[in-house]
This record gives C-alpha cells, structure tokens and sequence, in this order.
C-alpha cells in the first residue's frame, strides 16, 4: 500500500526558490471554511431577485461554472524532500511513484477547496506535469496521467492520518483524489526560474503561460494549465519553442 497522505495537502507550501512567493507557507483551511459557511445562506433581507444571484454564486463557488470550463493538462505539486506533518513523514517524489506498483498511486490528502475541485474535473487520461515543490531546486521532472476520475479521499476519516477531518462524512465526503500513473520522465529537468522567465515573457505579448496559475496562485497544490482541446498549453509552448521536454 502507498504511504498515506504524502501529497500536498492544504495548499502547496510556497517554493523555496520563487522571490514572489513571501506568502504563508501553508494555504490555511480556515479562510475556505469561513468561506464555505459564509456562503452557506443567502444575505438576509435578500429579494428574489438578490436570492436567484446568491444561488448562482454559490453553484460556481462549488464547481458549477468551473466544471463547464474543459481543461486538458495540469500541474501535480509534491514534496521529494523529507518534512514530517503530525508526525508523518508527507515526502513524495517522481522516483517514490516509480517504485509504487504499476508506477500507479492516488493522489490523497487534497485540503483546498479550489484544489478539491480542480482534482474533481480530471479526466481519464488526462496528462499532468510532476512538479517537485518546497525543495532546493522545485521544477517539472516528469508527466504523469490521470488512470481514474475523482472519488472520495478515505484519509478523512483516517484519525491517525494528518490529513483527517473530523467534519467531514462517509455519507457526503468533503474530500476527493485521484488514482494517477507515470507516464515518463521529461527529456531534462525544467527548473521554476525558466519557467518563470518564459511565464514573465508571455505576460508581455500575451502568450500561453501569461496567467499560470504557479506564479498566479502559487500555493495551490492541483493547478490547471489548459483549457480548450485546440489551444493546449504544451502544443502552443513547443510551437514556440519555449520548452523542449519531449
């Protein structure tokens, strides 16, 4: 069996490497929670009117207009280095998922709620980028791919897990994962200052990576890097020879 909960949990810790990311080193639950039941009922006073437009917030705040939006390829975080979390040891590189059986593991212990989400639209066979976070050098050193869609995360329930929520239940889970497998090793290691390079490039002539979300939102553990079958971000990136990986 894989060692539980050794993924990125609550939010990916900001990279060691990234001088943008002076940010807390966690992504708190407690900002999503708040969130979650300040939403949990209409404003009071609310007309009907007012009441249809909180409803409709509140679908998209739980999935409802971000599953309308197709994304193709995404961005898995994980941590190779060694840094325990109640006592567990939450290490997970690229060579600990060669070493599981198949090469294939699920990817547990999902504590965001954009991050849940995001993990709730993979589809099967859908490719992602291993990305090594919080370690000397972060950066992309594999592609992985999506062997089964989202179904509940047992390590909630888990009380000696680290990633165990007492709130939530078997009958209507908070928390999902995915089953993911190694796909292959990229031609070379793709360190985050480059990527950042070509990222502060395209924010310039608006290119492909001008909004990905690891320097927009660089906390988040699960992030999504495409959207639209005919403008794949790996297709329009090799197209301009920004990145030679394959």
């Amino acid at each position: 069996m894989p060692w539980p909960s050794r993924k990125r949990d609550k939010g990916a810790v900001a990279d060691k490497k990234e001088p943008d990311a002076k940010i807390a080193k966690t992504e708190e639950e407690t900002p999503d929670k708040e969130e979650e039941e300040k939403s949990a009922k209409p404003p009071a006073g609310s007309s009907k009117s007012g009441w249809k437009n909180w409803k409709k917030t509140k679908e998209s705040d739980s999935g409802g207009e971000e599953s309308k939006i197709t994304y193709c390829h995404w961005l898995l975080k994980s941590e190779p280095e060694s840094r325990l979390e109640k006592g567990v040891d939450v290490k997970f590189s690229i060579d600990d998922l060669k070493a599981q059986p198949n090469q294939t593991t699920f990817w547990d212990g999902v504590r965001n709620y954009q991050a849940r989400n995001f993990l709730r639209a993979m589809k099967l066979g859908q490719q992602a980028f291993f990305y090594h976070s919080n370690c000397k050098e972060p950066g992309i050193v594999a592609i992985v791919k999506i062997v089964k869609e989202a179904y509940p995360d047992h390590t909630q329930f888990d009380q000696k897990d680290p990633h165990y929520d007492s709130s939530s239940r078997k009958e209507n889970p908070k928390w999902s994962m995915v089953d993911v497998q190694f796909v292959r090793m990229t031609k070379r290691f793709i360190p985050l200052s480059e990527i950042k390079a070509h990222h502060l490039a395209h924010k310039a002539d608006g290119g492909p990576l001008k909004n990905m979300m690891l320097f927009t939102r660089q906390r988040l553990s699960i992030q999504p890097l495409t959207q639209g079958k005919s403008h794949s971000l790996c297709e329009a990136a090799l197209a301009r020879r920004t990145w030679k990986f394959r």
